[in-house]
């Protein structure tokens, strides 16, 4: 790949290979070391990984909107310590288990804003270290729950008695598997996650996605002309065109004051920055003594 080249891969991660996998093949695919990707997903989830290449990957740290959907298998009377099938089993339930009416119920419950505290085993660190590298070292740590949002959730029965398809939209930090958990909790009767397919993340769709096999099969040229443009991170973004004169204040970092551009965004609003030429930065508005200003934040372009 030519050192110009930036923007943005929607990958459909097959199971059986970690998300930090995945970037390398793609390192390998694209011919650079900057590659990078916007949510980690489970060795054994499949689904939409969000992959930033070149330049793009510059803008991590800035993604605004990152909400997630999913599929889920919810798997009823089982708890592990993982909370997915995967784990040691901790209980098994051997009583009835609820019906479709009751397990709808307790699904809805965790619609809205709730708490969640993170799993064992996660990649979050707490005192500097990842809690999966204590949790295989057999040691529990206290977690702080972290708040969350499910905006909405289905439950749909499949042809198991014990296990149910669970659709959700969710804010980023979400764990599945620990809503999984809290749900077989709810119910009295334990449950874990039995599948994960990620469906959505921010913008970006499994109908957006290609797989390994697309890409291994592509010339280079082809897989370049496959990647989005970097401000798609952005498309929840307001965009200002820039005149020439404030395009190139902006270009140095400067900030632009809105009373002369003739913009009104709100304090703290990111906002996609544009001149003649495309775009090229991402700036943010803050309040100054002299009035509310946009400031680049991020610059894309070389």
């Amino acid at each position: 790949m030519t050192g110009n080249q930036s923007g943005v891969l929607v990958l459909n991660k097959p199971s059986g290979i970690t998300s930090h996998d995945a970037v390398s093949r793609i390192r390998k695919l694209y011919g650079t070391r900057q590659v990078g990707h916007t949510g980690t997903l489970d060795p054994d989830a499949t689904g939409v990984l969000v992959v930033m290449v070149g330049r793009a990957v510059k803008a991590s740290e800035f993604i605004v909107s990152d909400d997630k959907e999913y599929a889920a298998g919810l798997k009823l009377g089982l708890t592990t310590d993982t909370e997915d099938t995967s784990g040691k089993i901790l209980t098994s339930f051997e009583g009835e288990l609820p019906s479709r009416e009751q397990v709808k119920n307790a699904v809805n419950a965790f619609v809205g804003v709730t708490e969640q505290i993170p799993p064992m085993y996660s990649a979050l660190k707490v005192g500097g270290r990842k809690l999966v590298d204590l949790a295989r070292k057999g040691i529990e740590t206290e977690r702080a729950p972290r708040k969350i949002t499910v905006y909405r959730a289905s439950v749909y029965a499949t042809d198991r008695c014990d296990e149910y398809l669970l659709a959700v939209k969710v804010s980023k930090g979400t764990y599945i598997r620990t809503l999984c958990a809290d749900i077989g909790k709810k119910l009295g009767v334990g449950a874990v996650m039995s599948s994960l397919t990620r469906a959505c993340s921010g913008n970006f769709g499994l109908e957006d996605a290609v797989t390994f096999e697309m890409l291994e099969n592509m010339s280079e040229e082809e897989r370049v002309r496959l990647l989005l443009p970097v401000e798609s991170l952005f498309d929840d973004c307001e965009s200002v065109l820039l005149p020439d004169f404030f395009a190139g204040l902006a270009g140095n970092g400067c900030q632009i004051y809105q009373k002369k551009i003739g913009t009104s965004f709100c304090d703290g609003e990111y906002v996609r920055l544009y001149d003649r030429d495309g775009f090229f930065a991402l700036g943010q508005v803050k309040e100054y003594p002299e009035g509310s200003a946009i400031k680049p934040v991020k610059q894309f372009r070389i």
